[in-house]
C-alpha cells in the first residue's frame, strides 16, 4: 500500500477509535536526546533511576520495535470539566487521575489500530505503546506536528492545550510524514514558572522533577523534603498549577470519554479515612487507577502532609492513627503534620510515641524544633 493511503486509513481509524490528533514522523534518533541525557546528568530526575538505567533504549525507537520506519503520534483528550475547590479535610488529585487508569483505556484503542493496520498491510510489524517504553513520547509528537514544547516541559496544541496523553504506534512500513512543529506560541509568557509552589521550572523548558509536586507524591520513596512541604498545599496526588495558568488552556474541548470523568471521591479525596485503609481495602479501592503508583505508603504521606497544610480539628484522631501506623513514613508525615494541631490530645499522641518510636527519620519529626517553615500560613 502506498504510504500516503496507509497514513490516510490509519489516522481515519485513529480518530473513529477517540484520538483526537494524529501524526506521522519517520523512526529517528529523537531530536532532543542530547538534551534528556544532560538533564539526567544534572540529577534532575530525582529516584527515577530507571530513566538513567534505560537511557541507551532511548537513543533509538528500533530498541521498542526492530526494524521500525516510522512512528504515528497520537493525542488523547482527558479534560473532562473544572477541578472542584477543596475543604478542609480533603485533597486534590492531578485531573489525569480523576478516572479509570488512562494506561488501560488507551491501550485498548491502540490494540484495535494495530490490528487495523496489520489488515491493511498484513507483513507489518506493528507496536502500540503509551508511557512504559523507552520512547521520548514528546520528541516524536513534535516530530510529528503535534504541537510545540512549552516552557512547563508540555507538549502544547493550539486547539487542546496541554490535557492530553500522547501515545504511539510503531511501524515497519513507511508512512507520509507531517511536517514538525517549527515555531513555539509561548512568547513572554511565564504564567507557568511564576506560579509553580515549589521552583520546580528552573527557567523556561527546565524542570527539576525533585522539586516538582508531582514528582514528589508520585515517584519520590521516602519522605518529602521539610522545605518542600508547605508549598505542596493541598495535593495529594499530583498537580495541575502549571497547566491550570497556561493561557493555551483556556478554551480547550471537554472529552467525552466517560472513564476519565471523575470517579465517586476522587474530586476531591476525603482524607480522613485513607488512614484506615490496611493493605487490602487500600488495593481494593484504588489498584485501577493512577493513585495506586505511589502505594499506600506514599498516599498516606501525601495526606498527611495535605492535613498539616490545613489543618482541620476533625482529622485529629486521623493523623493520630496515622502515628501509629506500621509503615515510618506515614508516621513521620503524621507527626510533622500533627505538630501544627494545637490541641493537648494532638500533643500528648506526639510524646507518647516519642517514647516508643525507634525510626531514625520519624525521631526526627517528632523531636526537632518546629522551625518556622512548618509553621502555619
Amino acid at each position: 500500500m502506498e504510504p500516503a493511503t496507509l497514513t490516510r486509513k490509519l489516522k481515519a481509524k485513529a480518530q473513529q477509535l477517540g484520538f483526537e490528533l494524529a501524526g506521522a514522523c519517520p523512526a529517528v534518533a529523537p531530536p532532543g536526546m542530547d538534551r534528556f541525557r544532560q538533564w539526567l546528568a544534572s540529577g534532575h530526575a530525582g529516584q527515577m533511576h530507571y530513566l538513567a538505567e534505560r537511557t541507551g533504549a532511548y537513543e533509538h525507537p528500533r530498541h521498542v520495535l526492530e526494524s521500525v520506519r516510522s512512528l504515528l503520534m497520537l493525542a488523547v483528550n482527558y479534560r473532562t470539566r473544572e477541578a472542584s475547590n477543596t475543604q478542609t479535610g480533603q485533597g486534590r488529585v492531578s485531573r489525569y487521575a480523576w478516572g479509570a487508569d488512562y494506561h488501560e483505556v488507551v491501550r485498548r484503542r491502540l490494540h484495535e489500530l494495530a490490528d487495523f493496520h496489520r489488515e491493511l498491510t498484513p507483513g507489518a510489524r506493528v507496536r502500540g505503546v503509551i508511557d512504559t517504553a523507552p520512547l521520548l513520547e514528546r520528541e516524536f509528537a513534535h516530530l510529528a506536528g503535534l504541537g510545540w514544547i512549552g516552557k512547563n516541559t508540555l507538549l502544547l496544541h493550539r486547539q487542546l492545550g496541554s490535557w492530553f496523553f500522547l501515545a504511539a504506534v510503531l511501524t515497519t512500513e513507511t508512512l507520509a510524514y507531517d511536517p514538525p512543529q517549527e515555531a513555539g506560541h509561548c512568547g513572554t509568557c511565564r504564567a507557568c514558572l511564576d506560579a509553580c509552589p515549589t521552583g520546580a521550572l528552573i527557567e523556561p523548558y527546565q524542570l527539576d522533577a525533585r522539586r516538582c509536586i508531582s514528582y514528589l507524591t508520585i515517584e519520590l520513596g521516602e519522605a518529602i523534603p521539610a522545605e518542600l512541604r508547605r508549598p505542596m498545599g493541598d495535593w495529594l496526588f499530583g498537580c495541575d498549577i502549571c497547566q491550570e495558568v497556561c493561557p493555551w488552556n483556556r478554551r480547550s474541548p471537554a472529552s467525552l470519554e466517560e472513564a476519565f470523568r471523575p470517579a465517586e471521591g476522587m474530586d476531591p479525596v476525603e482524607l480522613c479515612a485513607l488512614f484506615y485503609l490496611d493493605d487490602e481495602s487500600f488495593r481494593r479501592r484504588f489498584r485501577a487507577t493512577p493513585l495506586w503508583r505511589p502505594r499506600r505508603r506514599g498516599l498516606l504521606r501525601n495526606a498527611a502532609i495535605v492535613l498539616g497544610n490545613r489543618p482541620a480539628p476533625s482529622a485529629t484522631a486521623a493523623l493520630i492513627h496515622g502515628l501509629n501506623d506500621v509503615e515510618p513514613l506515614v508516621r513521620g508525615a503524621c507527626a510533622w503534620a500533627l505538630k501544627r494541631y494545637d490541641s493537648q490530645e494532638a500533643q500528648a499522641a506526639l510524646a507518647d510515641r516519642a517514647v516508643i518510636e525507634d525510626d531514625a527519620d520519624v525521631r526526627r519529626d517528632l523531636l526537632c524544633p518546629t522551625p518556622s517553615g512548618y509553621l502555619p500560613p
